[in-house]
């Protein structure tokens, strides 16, 4: 990064001391007390965590709420330290950030990206909070996300899936942990080409917004490229809880793979409605019938039961993961909680870390240091193998796991199974590939 560009953010980095190795902190051209927007100036640093506590994805924001409480506890010197202890990075020291204890507020997007913005609003305007966090859909991603561009903070994405969030609607601002849709179309494509063949007939029920679009597009051109045959993509709308209506047509397409772009409740509910209807037990084309779900977790083959079974899809981590960081998050989320972690409270978690140490690294909470510290950032130990923080985009790049459901799980956590480690160079595509088109970076915003 050049001189001019990091004026442009706000912020230039000395070199190492002479003779020492040991970096400056950060200093501000404008003045070394430039403002920022919720400065921290007392003992303490208030982080805000928005999730869905009601609505068809309230299960991931349950477990998310308690992976911030968790991540909290740690960071400010409690408990096991978690992952904190087989981070690579070991800027952290368990004495808050930059010795301010951490605090939280909370607040409900209920799935909607309205409510979700202005709980955000109110976190930033009248908690203080100098950092956003959380959700469970893609809409309501890219809506706080473009809030905490315009009100100049950072924003650290949770479960949101959609291309789109480090695609077309990326920020300088906001920051993805979790993978998307191109990197479940990868991983997928070549696990469902050995088990189906390549001669298949998909049709595709999608969620009707951001992420079930982008979903649905890296899917259909996955497996396409195998030679399967789309024959027809129909769009649900999110709200909608009984999925009858849209699989009785799947009988007489001529499909023999159902592939259900749906997450949370909503994959819940049209999968139990799929072998209801008997699809399961159907041969078509000669062909025993399939049904893909590419967005899997364990939160949701919980409440589907039974029915998955056998079913393949992704997944972006597993608390069955036998890795140092992984064995360290289970073992400390389920001392607190009595149960294993979704990958929605690993991925959170990951990034109050990840977002902690950015700071710690920067030396300031000012957006635009943090934002320098994150970009290019490489690191392992958070449970995903070796991860680079992308500059170009803002997204993660790490292994990405294939699942399906157990055949015979000995308890109601262990429903999916690790099929296969998808590396990270396999889910990689270039920053100015096609699906990911249409959008700028744009400068941090700091606030200033």
């Amino acid at each position: 990064m050049s001189k001019s560009d990091l004026s442009r953010r706000g912020v230039l980095k000395s070199g190492a001391l002479a003779g020492t190795g040991l970096a400056l902190p950060t200093i501000f051209t404008a003045s070394s007390a430039a403002a920022f927007t919720n400065e921290p100036t007392g003992s303490s640093v208030t982080l805000g965590f928005n999730v869905p506590q009601t609505g068809p994805y309230a299960d991931e924001g349950a477990d998310e709420l308690r992976a911030y409480q968790l991540a909290v506890e740690h960071l400010n010197g409690g408990g096991d330290g978690g992952m904190m202890n087989t981070f690579s990075s070991k800027a952290l020291q368990g004495n808050g950030i930059l010795g301010k204890e951490v605090k939280f507020v909370t607040g409900d997007t209920q799935t909607k990206s309205d409510a979700a913005r202005a709980s955000a609003k109110s976190m930033i305007e009248k908690d203080g909070a100098v950092m956003i966090t959380g959700g469970s859909s893609s809409g309501v991603a890219i809506a706080v996300q473009g809030l905490c561009q315009e009100a100049g903070v950072i924003f650290m994405a949770g479960l949101t899936h959609s291309n789109d969030t480090t695609g077309k609607d990326k920020k300088a601002n906001g920051f993805r942990h979790f993978f998307n849709g191109y990197m479940s179309g990868a991983a997928l494509a070549p696990v469902l080409k050995n088990l189906y063949g390549t001669d298949r007939n998909a049709y595709h029920l999608t969620a009707d917004y951001t992420w079930g679009w982008t979903q649905e597009e890296s899917i259909a051109a996955a497996t396409e490229a195998l030679g399967w045959n789309t024959v027809n993509k129909v769009r649900t709308p999110l709200a909608a809880t009984d999925f009858s209506s849209y699989i009785a047509p799947v009988l007489n397409s001529g499909a023999d793979v159902l592939v259900l772009n749906h997450y949370g409740g909503n994959m819940v509910n049209s999968l139990t409605n799929a072998v209801q209807f008997g699809l399961r037990e159907k041969v078509v084309n000669g062909k025993d019938f399939e049904i893909v779900v590419p967005l899997y977790s364990r939160l949701m083959a919980k409440g589907a039961g039974a029915n998955v079974k056998g079913i393949h899809g992704s997944t972006n981590w597993h608390w069955s993961l036998q890795d140092e960081g992984s064995a360290a998050f289970v073992r400390s989320f389920g001392t607190k909680y009595g149960f294993p972690p979704s990958q929605a409270a690993h991925t959170v978690y990951c990034q109050t870390l990840l977002y902690a140490d950015a700071v710690s690294r920067a030396g300031s909470f000012n957006p635009c240091a943090v934002a320098e510290a994150l970009e290019g950032f490489e690191f392992d130990g958070l449970g995903n193998g070796k991860t680079l923080y992308r500059a170009e985009d803002h997204q993660c790049f790490k292994d990405v796991l294939v699942v399906r459901g157990k055949e015979n799980p000995t308890s109601e956590f262990d429903l999916l199974e690790v099929v296969e480690v998808t590396p990270a160079a396999q889910v990689t595509y270039p920053a100015d590939h096609p699906m990911f088109a249409g959008g700028a970076l744009g400068s941090c915003n700091s606030g200033a």
